[in-house]
């Protein structure tokens, strides 16, 4: 599965970005979705992820109630609407993918940078 995210900017604190990450290769649908970041100086953390059938989605404490993961299998695309940024989202933002029932990530993007103002 390749994938590409794109949607990334500069926005201001209390503004809104949406990622899409865009897939192709193989099937989509059999793919469980993910979100993670990584900011300056800093490791990867996860961020959201979403099952294969779109029916579950997990997030992390940090975005809870402010970011929604979501995905359109039609068109082979994984959503992240980022709402009330904070200056400490600020990160480069990537998607990857698992095989559902597998527990590893195997396929990454490329970054796409979210730069959130204070």
């Amino acid at each position: 599965v390749q994938l590409q995210a794109s949607g990334g900017g500069l926005v201001q604190a209390g503004g809104s970005l949406r990622l899409s990450c865009a897939a192709s290769g193989r099937t989509f649908s059999v793919y469980d979705l993910g979100w993670f970041r990584q900011a300056p100086g800093k490791e990867r953390e996860f961020v959201a992820t979403i099952s294969w059938s779109g029916s579950s989605t997990y997030y992390a404490d940090s975005v809870k109630g402010r970011f929604t993961i979501s995905r359109d299998n039609a068109k082979n695309t994984v959503y992240l609407q980022m709402n009330s940024l904070k200056p400490e989202d600020t990160a480069n933002y990537y998607c990857a993918s698992r095989l559902k029932g597998t527990s590893s990530y195997k396929y990454w993007g490329q970054g796409t940078l979210v730069t959130v103002s204070s």
